[in-house]
């Protein structure tokens, strides 16, 4: 039984090394599992100016690096491999299957966020970070006085846009769709079209984002006349949604009709002994400090789920 963790954590967002650094602390022999790109939506964000104690800012890059060492400090041990599935062994013992192997554990914390939806463009990934952002309430404060576009015709694009316009001159919102036949609610459109600082681009798709090392305009198209034009813009805001990291996971706890996880009592999912925090469970917040809190959270209850089994 020495082999068998006490906590597998799955997932090395801010969610998953806060909970490591909470489960160490709390002497559980923990394990966290960080995938092959380790670190999270964040990994993708260039300064982070909302998270409490960096009064300067910090690269987004650097803020995990920290939390890691942070983890590591407390004894955590960081393997750089991704979950490819979970079983329920006798005894309630978890079998979580990486690519090179089965680990052991009494529990586990599901931690592994949700990936935004992108459009797939080369010149989308190239200026990620450098005036491409999936996050309003993220990075809207970079385009003070300044003009945005955001691309999507659902209640996220209408939510972004009307949050961009505390700070950007003008937002404008490419949609694909036609008026009056969008996606959004009516009352979220409503919100934008009464909003004097939006303008809406119906039957728009984007075809490239312009800039060589920021974002300097977009390249459209009028799906209606096929009429190609640019547009100047200063920031893309891609709003058509996210997928949460949850396939690994079905059968084994309940989730939404989106695929994210449902939590019932704390950070408790269906099955007990798996716990759950970050963006993996809320597709509402979607920032680094929730998905922290959430993390110590999930740590917390595992521990005590362990303390009422020994």
């Amino acid at each position: 039984m020495e082999n068998i963790s006490d906590v597998i954590i799955i997932g090395s967002g801010p969610a998953g090394y806060t909970a490591a650094i909470y489960a160490t602390r709390g002497d559980l022999q923990t394990v966290v599992l960080a995938g092959q790109t380790p670190g999270g939506q964040l990994m993708t964000t260039t300064d982070v100016e909302n998270f409490p104690g960096f009064p300067e800012g910090i690269l987004g890059p650097e803020l995990m690096e920290k939390f890691k060492q942070q983890a590591e400090r407390f004894g955590a041990a960081v393997k750089y491999e991704s979950v490819q599935n979970i079983e329920i062994g006798a005894e309630k013992i978890f079998k979580v299957k990486t690519e090179s192997g089965i680990y052991e554990t009494r529990s586990v914390i599901v931690a592994t966020g949700a990936s935004a939806k992108w459009l797939g463009l080369e010149s989308e990934t190239r200026l990620r970070g450098k005036g491409v952002s999936a996050c309003a309430t993220c990075d809207g404060f970079f385009f003070k006085g300044k003009k945005v576009a955001v691309v999507g015709g659902g209640d996220s694009a209408m939510e972004e846009a009307n949050y961009l316009t505390k700070f950007a001159e003008q937002v404008y919102i490419l949609a694909r769709g036609e008026q009056n036949k969008l996606r959004a609610s009516k009352i979220m459109q409503q919100r934008a079209l009464s909003n004097p600082k939006i303008k809406f681009f119906y039957n728009t798709e984007v075809k490239e984002i312009l800039g060589d090392d920021k974002v300097s305009g977009v390249k459209i198209v009028d799906k209606k006349t096929n009429d190609i034009s640019d547009l100047k813009v200063d920031g893309v805001f891609v709003a058509i949604g996210h997928n949460p990291n949850t396939t690994f996971l079905k059968g084994i706890v309940d989730m939404d009709e989106k695929g994210y996880i449902k939590i019932y009592d704390g950070s408790r999912t269906s099955q007990s002994g798996i716990f759950v925090g970050g963006d993996v469970a809320d597709y509402h917040y979607r920032q680094a400090i929730t998905a922290a809190g959430m993390g110590c959270r999930a740590a917390m209850d595992a521990i005590n789920y362990l303390d009422q089994k020994s």
